[in-house]
C-alpha cells in the first residue's frame, strides 16, 4: 500500500470522483420520520466491507453507485469547487436564547430538515430555559448532518457535539424518495482538487448527485430546484 493511503483522507479529483484513503469506514443510513412527518433520526442499514482505499462517485451518473465507474468523463462533469473557504465561525450568524446560543451557516444546509420539529430550532432556543424545549433544540442541532447548525451551552461555552469515529455515511432520504448526500463524520480531512485543505469539522455533507451549486458541499439539489430553495428560505425567514 502506498504511504499516502495510510492516512485517512478524502481527495477531490478535478471534475471527477472522491478518492478515499486510510481505511475510512463506509456505511449507509436512512432518514426516519416521526408521526408528524418530521425527520427525526438516522439509522444504520448497511456497512460496507473495510477497504483501505476506494473511489466514490461525485457526478451522480455512475452505474456502480456509490463507487465511481468513470461516468464523469462520459457526461462531461463540471466538478468545480465553489464553496467558501472562510472558517465556519467567521461566517456564522448567531442567535441567542436564555441558556443556549446557536451558530448557523445557511450555505452549508443539505436540507435534511432535522431542525424543523416542534416549531424549529430558532424558536426552541428562545425557550431554552424550558427543559423540554432545550432538550429538543440540542437533539436537532446535534443531528444536523451538514454541521450548518452548532448549539452552544452559554454557561460553559462548549458546543453540543457527538463524538464520532471517522466515517462516511451514504444517506438515503426515504421521505423525498431519493439519495441524500455523503455525510462525513469525525473530522476526516477533505483535500481540494488544488491540494488545499478544507476546514476539518465533526460533520459535513458532500454532494454526490453532481448538482450542488456549493460544491463540494451538498446544498439539497438532490431533491430541490432553485425555486424550491428560494421558497424554503422565505418560509423559514432566511430571505
Amino acid at each position: 500500500m502506498a504511504a499516502n493511503e495510510k492516512e485517512m483522507r478524502i481527495k477531490i479529483i478535478k471534475d471527477g470522483p472522491y478518492r478515499v484513503t486510510g481505511g475510512v469506514p463506509l456505511l449507509e443510513q436512512v432518514i426516519v420520520t416521526d408521526d408528524d412527518g418530521h425527520t427525526r433520526d438516522l439509522i444504520d442499514i448497511k456497512e460496507y466491507p473495510q477497504r483501505e482505499a476506494y473511489i466514490l462517485c461525485r457526478c451522480g451518473s455512475s452505474e456502480n453507485k456509490p463507487f465511481c465507474d468513470g461516468a464523469h468523463r462520459k457526461v462531461g462533469f463540471d466538478g468545480s469547487e465553489t464553496a467558501s473557504r472562510t472558517p465556519y465561525l467567521e461566517k456564522a450568524e448567531t442567535f441567542e436564547g436564555p441558556d443556549l446560543k446557536l451558530t448557523d451557516v445557511y450555505e452549508l444546509c443539505d436540507h435534511s430538515r432535522f431542525c424543523q420539529r416542534s416549531g424549529g430550532i430558532r424558536d426552541l432556543i428562545q425557550k431554552s430555559d424550558d427543559p423540554e424545549a432545550r432538550q429538543t433544540a440540542i437533539e436537532e442541532a446535534m443531528i444536523c448532518p451538514s454541521g450548518r447548525l452548532v448549539l452552544w451551552d452559554k454557561k460553559t461555552g462548549k458546543p453540543f457535539e457527538k463524538e464520532f469515529d471517522p466515517s462516511i455515511i451514504l444517506v438515503h432520504d426515504k421521505q423525498k424518495g431519493c439519495e441524500g448526500p455523503l455525510l462525513v463524520r469525525g473530522g476526516v480531512p477533505i483535500e481540494s482538487a488544488d491540494g488545499s485543505m478544507y476546514e476539518p469539522r465533526n460533520r459535513v455533507t458532500l454532494c454526490r448527485c453532481g448538482k450542488s451549486e456549493n460544491k463540494p458541499y451538498c446544498d439539497g439539489s438532490h431533491w430541490m430546484n432553485s425555486q424550491q430553495k428560494l421558497e424554503f428560505r422565505k418560509k423559514w425567514g432566511l430571505e
